[in-house]
């Protein structure tokens, strides 16, 4: 009788393995969502922070911060329909989360060489030692010549100069920090990263992608590289640290690569380097989505799972996970359908973008509405079990 060795087909098995675990395969991130039958609706309360009345009726992009006794919300403002010339940056204010500030202004666009205006985009919040740092993205018409700016304030009203970021990125999500401090901004494919902890200095850019695969990163550059690596356009990612210091980037999957899954790229030296990303077994609507951590220990999802029904963006919900893999205990946040009052670009999905906050004992989700209206809603983190 023939005798086969085994070595080489355990080598080869071995192999895969390595390889898989190095690219984040061996740490797949799923949920259990299928549909809002039979969830738990969240108690929660809800502000309208900005509804249009006459103009400038596209509204999107919300982060909001607690700063000072007070709560701060800023996003993209334009005329009409998505990132279009003319597209500014606004901010309200409130006390007590029921009453909001009129909207100020805080970044209005340069022109480009064509004398048409640039587009700002609302790139987030951030906080250390009592200085508020607001960013926000810029590109020409055609989604070229990409920069990142930043204004600071010590007291929320009066504002700094632009400062220059010298990162060609339109962020997701603004700057949040690793366990050892480093500041980490999500984008689409790339996540800038600094040791200074003021945010406003030192940034480095880093991908997945290799360096000659892309020049910038925004909401039209992220299509190129994907195709060219045999990837889906991949886009607006959010990360977490489990206890083992591995950070988690989930990435969002839009156009014809949709097919209902976020994606995961993961980082085993504090965000200098990026695994390939892979496909995981966690739903979602072709939507942006945040991930944080409960002063409990468990991991937090908010965004929009459900796959029946592409793009609404409805509901959104609260998923936990005891050990950052698999988000099993589900909430309905929020169900409840509004009404577009002017048509424009892109425009739509009932709960947008959403960027969350913990603080005081309760969890802070701003959304833009049908990309129109800008609200807010909260709810107490005691109810959950």
């Amino acid at each position: 009788m023939m005798k086969i060795s085994l070595y080489p087909i355990l080598s080869f098995f071995l192999i895969i393995a390595i390889c898989n675990h190095v690219n984040g395969q061996g740490n797949s991130i799923s949920n259990n969502y299928t549909n809002e039958k039979g969830l738990q609706h969240l108690k929660i309360e809800r502000s309208m922070i900005y509804t249009p009345k006459a103009n400038w009726w596209y509204n999107h992009h919300p982060s909001i911060i607690h700063f000072k006794g007070k709560l701060i919300a800023i996003w993209s403002d334009g005329l009409i329909g998505e990132d279009s010339p003319g597209q500014r940056v606004v901010y309200s204010e409130s006390i007590d989360f029921i009453h909001w500030s009129p909207i100020q202004v805080l970044a209005e666009p340069s022109k480009g060489p064509s004398d048409t205006l640039n587009v700002l985009t609302a790139a987030g919040l951030y906080q250390f030692k009592g200085t508020l740092v607001a960013y926000y993205g810029e590109y020409e018409q055609h989604r070229t010549n990409t920069r990142l700016w930043a204004k600071y304030t010590t007291d929320g009203e009066h504002w700094s100069k632009p400062v220059d970021m010298r990162l060609p990125i339109i962020p997701n999500h603004g700057p949040e920090a690793t366990k050892s401090g480093r500041l980490i901004i999500s984008g689409n494919f790339s996540f800038p990263y600094t040791d200074d902890p003021s945010g406003l200095s030192g940034w480095k850019m880093t991908s997945f992608y290799p360096p000659g695969f892309y020049t910038q990163d925004n909401s039209a550059a992220f299509y190129a590289p994907a195709k060219k690596w045999g990837l889906p356009p991949l886009c607006e990612g959010s990360f977490f640290q489990t206890d083992d210091d591995v950070l988690h980037m989930l990435l969002r999957v839009t156009g014809k690569g949709w097919k209902g899954r976020l994606w995961l790229t993961e980082s085993r030296d504090n965000g200098t380097n990026w695994s390939k990303p892979v496909e995981t077994q966690f739903t979602d609507n072709d939507s942006k989505f945040h991930f944080g951590r409960l002063a409990d220990k468990r991991f937090y999802y908010v965004g929009i799972p459900d796959t029946l029904h592409h793009y609404d963006r409805n509901p959104l919900v609260l998923a936990l996970s005891a050990d950052g893999k698999y988000f099993d205990k589900q909430y309905i946040i929020a169900d409840e359908p509004y009404k577009l009052k002017q048509a424009g670009l892109w425009k739509g999905g009932q709960y947008g973008y959403p960027h969350t906050m913990i603080w005081n004992g309760w969890m802070y989700i701003i959304i833009s509405r049908q990309k129109e209206s800008i609200e807010a809603i909260r709810f107490k983190l005691d109810q959950l079990k």
